[in-house]
């Protein structure tokens, strides 16, 4: 990456990889307030549990847990509250139409910096069955068998 595109992991959703099979994925920003930016800096997000909801035109986090900042002072934020997710209009038009259909959700994958803003990214998804997630796991052993195989 460029010196201008970089980015910085601050959480990452493992569990959604594995709950559900990725479509499409997209980049949004998120509203904030100054001291969970602060929480953020420090690393303190959990994603898991947490997904994108769509109300009056307008998608939403809900349920991202960003801790409580330390250093804070009455004005600290609540750990859980529905933060809004910036999308072009086009993009939410869309994301509209598909979460419509059966069984499709959204949920994040990440939360990361890039260039000092905040960023998600955000999943079309659709939930597994237990027998694809046996069938993933499956895959993921003769995989990792077959590299231990030739690298000897």
């Amino acid at each position: 990456m460029s010196k201008e595109q970089e980015e910085k992991n601050i959480t990452v959703n493992r569990k959604a990889r594995h709950e559900y099979s990725i479509l499409q994925t997209y980049e949004a920003g998120i509203v904030l307030q100054g001291t969970e930016v602060k929480s953020l800096r420090q690393g303190k997000a959990n994603l898991v549990d947490s997904y994108a909801n769509i109300k009056n035109g307008e998608v939403w986090l809900v349920s991202a847990h960003i801790s409580i900042y330390e250093q804070g002072n009455i004005n600290n934020h609540e750990p859980t509250r529905d933060r809004k997710l910036l999308l072009n209009r086009s993009e939410i038009r869309k994301l509209i139409g598909k979460v419509k259909e059966k069984g499709l959700t959204l949920i994040p994958l990440r939360l990361y910096f890039r260039n000092g803003k905040v960023k998600v990214e955000l999943a079309l998804a659709k939930g597994k069955k237990v027998y694809d997630k046996r069938e993933a796991i499956e895959k993921r052993d003769l995989q990792r068998d077959q590299e231990r195989r030739f690298k000897y």
